[in-house]
């Protein structure tokens, strides 16, 4: 499967199938053409000797700095490796390979000057997966994630570094090994590659495929939760929910309620108790909010994959070089925070249904579901593993849009720290499947204990895959390797039928 970018039309079906590397990349014929006519403005604005900021100025509060015709190769290459100072644990190969992939497709676009063998030479790199290697720490999301960018322009030049076939090696050996020559940057090609969005935007995309993974297998998982406790399903009808019309907890109640059809175990009002804790019939309200906020930041981004946030861009047509700010990752640092609350929130409700799991004194199965109360405390502590991390998560998911530091001497005073909150919300979508695993291991265990042959057809399927994962619990054990397994296989292609409602298209 091969496809084209054209910097308009990328969606995030495709980037899931780049990712899982099964699909190549090339750039469509009709944004080449873009690219040799922005290219050919920028040279043609050279000759004339207009001054043009980064192409013949230096950079940020040197931006009123004129630069010599003979020096603007050197300008160039000075600025990748002055930038290159990110610091920290470098991204995953996932995060550096979407990186290529958002880079490239902006670039296609047709208003950044670059010449089309650089831009050939990122294709290449993405298609021969050489993903380099990039520190996560060091962006403030405005005039783009310029340090992370600027590792990942290294390896173009034959510097830095690069994972290649499972090994990590410098940037010059990766291209070597794969039958590739560096580059040499010519004027604006160096600010082309690094002002731009996509390291905040490449952990935003990831961070939010995952989240929507969680929020889909969040219903499945309580819904055996609800089951297991005897919950009440009158609090699912439709009636009750269209009367406040929000269609997401319209679909969350309706898909609760098909999870748990044919079930032995659900009650009706009064039979057991005339009402539930919040934490089982406020399901579709939490639930469905969750999913409002996931629609929200897919469709930033979206937006973001196909957009230009370089600076300055170059407008083939007119002829006009506009100085603006495209690259202030402010729309996606505030989609991010709201992801970040949101995830959070899933975390949040599924510890207080962890807790009436096992909480002898919530429900009449035996105490932390142990198989010899006392002499065993069965699952009693992973429910403090999943309170640990929800504390956790609240502490990340302190919104870092709200946040700016001055740089650049003051000309760069407001940013919008996108990449902070980008890191933040994949660490809480991490630390919230690991809750969720928790939750469905007591759940699972539960339903054991009761008898799973009771369980909603649904539920038996995803219980099926929860013992896959994690065996039935006769004795206390080490705990910490179920939750690791179970919470690692939730993320695996094979659960992929636990998905409800994810759209991947560009609608």
């Amino acid at each position: 499967m091969n496809i084209l970018l054209d910097g308009n039309t990328l969606t995030l079906q495709e980037i899931n199938f780049i990712l899982a590397k099964k699909a190549t990349v090339s750039i469509h014929e009709q944004a080449w053409e873009k690219v040799k006519k922005s290219r050919a403005v920028v040279e043609k604005l050279i000759d004339e000797k207009n001054v043009i900021y980064g192409v013949n100025t230096g950079f940020g509060k040197f931006s009123d700095t004129v630069i010599s015709n003979e020096d603007l190769d050197h300008l160039q290459i000075n600025l990748i490796r002055s930038h290159a100072c990110a610091v920290g644990k470098p991204f995953s190969e996932e995060v550096s390979r979407l990186m290529l992939l958002l880079r490239a497709n902006a670039l296609a676009k047709g208003f950044s000057g670059i010449r089309p063998e650089t831009l050939q030479l990122l294709i290449d790199c993405l298609n021969k997966e050489i993903h380099p290697v990039i520190p996560s720490q060091g962006s403030l999301g405005a005039s783009g994630d310029l340090a992370p960018l600027a590792h990942l322009a290294l390896v173009l030049v034959g510097e830095g570094e690069a994972f290649y076939q499972g090994e990590k090696v410098n940037g010059k050996e990766a291209l070597k090994r794969a039958g590739l020559e560096p580059i040499r940057l010519k004027a604006k090609e160096g600010l082309a590659l690094i002002n731009g969005t996509q390291a905040l935007t490449s952990v935003g995309v990831l961070a939010y495929l995952e989240a929507q993974k969680l929020a889909d297998m969040a219903d499945r998982v309580a819904a055996l939760t609800l089951e297991v406790l005897r919950g009440i399903v009158d609090a699912f009808s439709p009636e009750s929910h269209q009367v406040r019309p929000y269609p997401e907890q319209q679909e969350a109640a309706a898909r609760i309620l098909s999870y748990v059809e044919g079930s032995q175990l659900t009650t009706r009002q009064g039979e057991l108790r005339v009402q539930d804790a919040y934490s089982l019939r406020c399901i579709p309200q939490v639930h469905g909010a969750i999913q409002q906020t996931l629609n929200y930041v897919k469709e930033k981004l979206i937006i973001e994959i196909n957009a230009a946030t370089d600076n300055p861009l170059i407008f083939a047509e007119s002829g006009k070089v506009i100085s603006g700010g495209n690259f202030h990752g402010q729309p996606i640092a505030f989609a991010m925070d709201f992801l970040s609350i949101a995830t959070s929130e899933l975390a949040n409700i599924s510890e207080r249904r962890i807790e009436r799991l096992v909480n002898p004194q919530l429900n009449d199965l035996p105490a932390f579901l142990s198989a010899n109360p006392g002499l065993e405390s069965g699952l009693m502590i992973t429910q403090y593993v999943a309170a640990a991390l929800v504390s956790e998560n609240k502490t990340l998911a302190h919104p870092s849009s709200v946040d700016s530091i001055p740089s650049s001497a003051n000309q760069e005073d407001h940013v919008s720290m996108g990449a902070t909150a980008a890191r933040h919300a994949y660490e809480i979508v991490q630390n919230t499947r690991k809750v969720l695993a928790i939750e469905a291991i007591c759940g699972a265990q539960a339903a054991d204990i009761r008898g799973a042959e009771k369980l909603a057809p649904q539920s038996k399927l995803l219980h099926e895959k929860i013992r896959s994962a994690v065996p039935l619990i006769t004795s206390d054990r080490v705990f910490a390797t179920d939750i690791e397994n179970l919470a690692q296989a939730m993320n695996n292609q094979e659960w992929s039928f636990i998905s409800n409602t994810i759209s991947l298209g560009n609608e």
